[in-house]
């Protein structure tokens, strides 16, 4: 090589040929030469870096580094060092397709890390808003028809989806990857005994509010209160949703299509709201809702939303891991009229239960903590107080025994689960 230490560069790097008889390397000068007809020219720039490879005497740049360098602005040459921006969004949607998110996520990162180089930073910049584009979290101008197929799809909420991403990415770090508490096959009898405990924290924290003896009555011996009928439904269609077997085995990461999804989420929404025909069970909401100064998804998105946040869990790789982005995502889209954070609690442990491990029940007394760190995340992008409080809510129902009911009520009194008065905390058994 006749420019040792030199990098191949910006279109040569990518296509690893010459174009239109040039070959594009950058260096420590400019220069232009030609060898045996082969123009060569060396373009000053940074030197080679970690992330570039060697190649026979020099280097060739980086993926990165070589997207960078094409997303560039130049003046014009006869033959340009840079590939159609065209070209470049195309080769970004290959790597959507062939490595996920992940690929796209991964490739993000290292731009950024090369975004501190004066030479690079318009360029990283540039790369980044294309990737954040085909991510769904931005929305610059494409070029490749290729690439507008790929975002033509449902219209969604991107700022919904720009917390998907912060959480997800949160939990991608070993201390979440790492949660796993495994519990052993229940009986019927404890299985019944989970599905009414975790029922009653669940709708009591909705303000369906029983004392235990009127739920045991409502649930197990079907005496529904003629002063408070709908409440008591609501506690019996979400017994029979938490207590199905085959419901509760079955996960989000089985499903690729959105038609699933809404299938799912539609099935389990009329289970726990049959009782209330003005809430319009199995329906997806026709109008945008709140809670306090919470604004969630607006209708006309929730599809599109809803298709993000599968296309986002199908990656994940931890029951754990799908169960916390399950609830929060059902959470933040709220997508039915009501139910919906009973819904997202029930698909959060359908995601553990079917991989054998323990639920997280919100108990009474962890009300606070947990609809706390629901705000945090979703109104000051912190999802580090979202995870822990679920992992320490894991933790709590990893460690009760359904075997015996009165027992468990007994431990459940004994570690503060029912107090709502908020002066006590939630202990561990």
């Amino acid at each position: 090589m006749r420019h040792p230490g030199a990098v191949i560069s910006h279109r040569s790097s990518l296509e690893m040929r010459p174009t239109g008889g040039t070959l594009f390397l950058t260096g420590s000068y400019d220069a232009t030469e030609s060898i045996h007809g082969l123009t060569i020219r060396l373009i000053r720039g940074p030197g080679p870096l970690d992330s570039d490879m060697p190649f026979l005497d020099g280097y060739r740049s980086s993926n990165t580094r070589a997207l960078i360098e094409n997303l560039t602005p130049t003046r014009t040459h006869d033959v340009s060092k840079v590939l159609p921006r065209e070209e470049i969004e195309h080769r970004l949607v290959m790597v959507f397709d062939e490595e996920g998110r992940r690929g796209l996520i991964k490739l993000r990162k290292s731009a950024e890390a090369l975004a501190d180089i004066p030479e690079f930073e318009t360029g990283a910049q540039n790369l980044i808003e294309l990737i954040g584009t085909l991510l769904g979290t931005r929305k610059a101008e494409l070029e490749s028809r290729i690439a507008k197929a790929r975002i033509a799809a449902r219209p969604f909420d991107g700022a919904c989806v720009q917390l998907f991403e912060l959480l997800v990415a949160e939990l991608q770090k070993t201390e979440w990857l790492a949660v796993s508490r495994q519990t052993p096959p229940l009986l019927k009898h404890e299985r019944q005994a989970l599905a009414f405990i975790d029922t009653y924290f669940s709708n009591y924290i909705e303000g369906t509010q029983f004392l235990l003896e009127e739920a045991q009555s409502i649930v197990f011996d079907g005496q529904i209160p003629t002063h408070r009928p709908q409440d008591a439904h609501d506690i019996v269609g979400t017994y029979q949703l938490l207590v199905d077997e085959t419901e509760m085995k079955t996960s989000l990461s089985n499903f690729d299509q959105l038609e699933d999804l809404e299938a799912l989420l539609v099935r389990r929404h009329h289970t726990i709201l049959n009782g209330r025909h003005e809430k319009n069970p199995g329906k997806f909401k026709q109008h945008r809702n709140r809670a306090g100064n919470t604004e969630f998804v607006a209708p006309e998105l929730v599809q599109g939303t809803l298709e993000k946040g599968l296309t986002i869990l199908r990656e994940l790789e931890t029951p754990f891991q799908r169960a916390a982005f399950a609830m929060f995502m059902i959470t933040q889209i709220h997508p039915f009229d009501d139910g919906n954070g009973r819904l997202a609690r029930a698909t959060m442990n359908a995601e553990l239960n079917a991989s054998g491990e323990a639920h997280i029940i919100i108990a009474t007394a962890y009300r606070e903590d947990y609809l706390g760190a629901l705000r945090r995340l979703s109104r000051n992008k912190d999802p580090v107080t979202y995870l822990r409080m679920l992992s320490r809510a894991h933790e709590y129902t990893s460690r009760l025994d359904f075997a015996d009911f009165d027992a468990l009520v007994d431990t459940l009194r004994r570690t503060n689960a029912f107090d709502d008065s908020g002066a006590r905390i939630l202990k561990l058994p």
